[in-house]
């Protein structure tokens, strides 16, 4: 039975963090102290539950919590080495577990225990942090606060911010709660209830005194130019620069990316102290952790051509490379962890919006979401004062702190096509459907096309979020709705890595049943729509620079020559053709092509299903629900084939282990003597 202090405290955590001005996505943290029973001595234990490292305060769970003994926890002070040693404290916090003490301790840890309150929240909300990044910062929270709410200047968190806090609020009994300098805010009260709402009145009146002694344009005058583009304009555009800009994103390690084009981001870059501010960086240790300590800039204005906009991003990313190195070197010691890379994680892009970069898609919306944070802090500061974050030395502590670096050791090793963006047609139903949902599994961010939007969309959700898979309209057969379908994949996560040409349908019938009609029909979806689906994913990869897969969904009748299937085979047979004409072409830009021959595939194929199952039974002289078994009999191995096993196919493709592999048929078809490859 859970904790009545540890259910109030996860209520009181879950409102707080699902409102985005309290706080931003897993930033901040809360704490309650409370009694419960100690199962060794039966007696009763004071605990501090407090949320763990890396968890969201608006979908915090019990086992999201770290719960330490606040006696020992508390005793760690007679201990403490000092500034220059204080990371040997989280370390320290393990032996104040009370258990298994569930979450691991965060660094702020120390805040909430060290605190002589039972309620502890430590939160960044925008309108916090501009007071605590304003030049004047101080003296506009005296003002802003009288002496409810005490001034904290900048420390690195840790221990001994965990001290100066615990002295200031000893020291200020009338006080409900803090500003930190550079950083945030702390509140705390005796009760959850009364801890929340200090919360709520230091942001709430942090928010009207900037509305009401902030200044119009903080941002300065507009910047002739630099207005925002028209949406469809805009999204155009973004779609064109978009896999250029994942690709020099890209550089160090693979990224998938996000587009945020809200007027937050395209107001900020059509004022014209944009390139000032930006230049300064983020502030809060959450923000630059995700963002890099400064964006890219493009400065060029709305209106310059794609061409050009291509041009400049080449040469700032270049020189971009050259200042995070630079930047580096200012400031590692011999005991630094490595440089991590050098590309950035932000890119602005006047009159468009921002890319923002991460190792999935959560991490990359994660990041836009936290420099959209950043822009309200330097609004807010800019109001009421001038912009002043913390040092760029402070920084590089942060980012390059050997605790950042463990807890970076600690996460999960990524899947085998994680930062892989997937585009699967037909994949509403049947092989299809298989193969993006093994892709999906497979760590990659899969876009599932199909002629049916609304089928596409519900597969698509069965897979998950928006962050994991969409749906996108497809006709195969038709030039701009390929291309549409593919600017839809770039606006959703990038780019585009590995494509799946499996759309497909079958008309069965002899020679002289078979018409002009059946014959261009199969042929438009299959032959056709494989080279326009090919050409654009093409075209996207070789700008990328990021090499990529192409798999063809053939056929055993691509080299078979079954009965009453003239048309069928025939455009199989066009698509075998082009796995070898395309990996021949593309090889140089490391652009791998390949083909799975699959045959009998009659449980859950969607072709089988809409007429095709019947056709075939009645050519072969048996009933329509013994055909997969019929098929199964005539191949060597004697087993039904499946969807899944086509995907598990298309995964030994594209999954990492055939590296050197291109222009490869697979067949998928329990062994059909007559379709051996020659």
């Amino acid at each position: 039975m859970t904790n009545p202090v540890v259910s109030d405290l996860l209520a009181r955590s879950n409102r707080l963090g699902a409102d985005p001005r309290n706080t931003n996505y897993a930033g901040g943290n809360t704490s309650a102290a409370g009694t419960d029973t100690d199962p060794v001595t039966g007696q009763p234990v004071e605990l501090l539950w407090v949320k763990g490292s890396g968890g969201d305060l608006g979908t915090l769970t019990e086992p999201g919590l770290a719960v330490l003994r606040l006696d020992r926890l508390r005793s760690l002070v007679d201990v403490y080495p000092g500034v220059d040693r204080e990371d040997e404290m989280v370390a320290a916090f393990d032996y104040c577990l009370h258990g298994r003490g569930g979450a691991a301790p965060s660094i702020d840890t120390a805040m909430h225990g060290l605190v002589r309150a039972a309620h502890v929240d430590h939160l960044h909300p925008d309108s916090g942090i501009a007071l605590a990044t304003a030049a004047d910062g101080e003296a506009l929270t005296a003002e802003c606060f009288g002496d409810r709410v005490v001034w904290v200047p900048w420390r690195r968190p840790g221990f001994q911010l965990g001290l100066d806090i615990a002295e200031i609020a000893e020291k200020n009994p009338q006080a409900i709660g803090a500003v930190l300098g550079g950083h945030g805010i702390t509140a705390w009260a005796d009760t959850s209830e009364q801890c929340e709402a200090n919360s709520l009145e230091i942001i709430r009146t942090a928010e009207r005194f900037l509305a009401e002694r902030g200044r119009p344009q903080p941002f300065g005058a507009p910047l002739p130019g630099y207005e925002a583009l028209p949406e469809v304009e805009r999204r155009a555009k973004a779609a064109a620069l978009f896999p250029v800009v994942r690709g020099l994103a890209s550089t160090d390690k693979p990224q998938v990316g996000h587009l945020t084009d809200s007027d937050v981001v395209l107001d900020f870059l059509a004022s014209a102290e944009h390139p000032r501010l930006a230049a300064l960086g983020t502030s809060c240790p959450d923000h630059f952790l995700r963002t890099k300590v400064r964006p890219l800039v493009v400065d060029l204005p709305a209106s310059a051509p794609v061409e050009d906009v291509v041009t400049r991003l080449k040469e700032l990313h270049e020189a971009y490379r050259a200042d995070y190195a630079a930047y580096y070197s200012r400031h590692a010691s011999p005991d630094s962890p490595p440089m991590r890379g050098a590309d950035p994680a932000i890119v602005l892009v006047p009159g468009v919006g921002m890319f923002s970069f991460g190792a999935n898609k959560q991490t990359a919306r994660v990041a836009g979401e936290f420099y959209v944070n950043a822009i309200n802090v330097m609004r807010g500061a800019e109001s009421v004062s001038t912009y002043a974050p913390i040092d760029e030395s402070e920084k590089f502590r942060i980012e390059y702190w050997a605790l950042e670096e463990a807890k970076l050791a600690r996460m999960p090793r990524p899947k085998p096509l994680a930062t892989r963006v997937a585009l699967v047609t037909g994949a509403a139903s049947g092989i299809g459907k298989a193969i993006a949902q093994r892709l999906a599994a497979e760590g990659a961010c899969v876009v599932v096309a199909d002629l049916d939007l609304a089928k596409a969309s519900d597969a698509a959700a069965e897979i998950g979020s928006a962050d994991v898979a969409v749906g996108v309209a497809a006709d195969v057969s038709d030039a701009e709705a390929v291309a549409a379908a593919f600017r839809a994949a770039v606006l959703a996560f990038g780019g585009v890595d590995l494509v799946v040409n499996n759309a497909g349908l079958s008309i069965s019938k002899p020679l002289l049943e078979t018409t002009e009609q059946d014959w261009d029909l199969q042929h438009d979806v299959m032959a056709k729509g494989s080279f326009l689906v090919s050409r654009e994913a093409a075209r996207i990869m070789i700008e990328q620079g990021m090499g990529g897969d192409v798999v063809y969904i053939s056929s055993k009748n691509a080299v078979f020559a079954g009965p009453s299937n003239i048309a069928y085979s025939s455009t199989k047979a066009d698509q075998a053709h082009q796995v070898r004409l395309l990996a021949a072409e593309l090889g140089e830009h490391q652009i791998r092509v390949n083909g799975i021959n699959p045959d009998g595939v009659v449980r859950g194929s969607g072709i089988f299903a809409g007429g095709w199952g019947a056709k075939r039974a009645a050519v072969y002289g048996v009933p329509e629900e013994e055909l997969g078994k019929y098929y199964a009999q005539r191949t060597l191995l004697k087993r039904e084939v499946l969807p899944d096993h086509v995907a598990d196919a298309v995964f030994a493709l594209t999954g990492g282990e055939l590296t050197r592999t291109t222009g490869l048929h697979v067949p998928v078809d329990s062994g059909v003597a007559a379709a051996f490859l020659r």
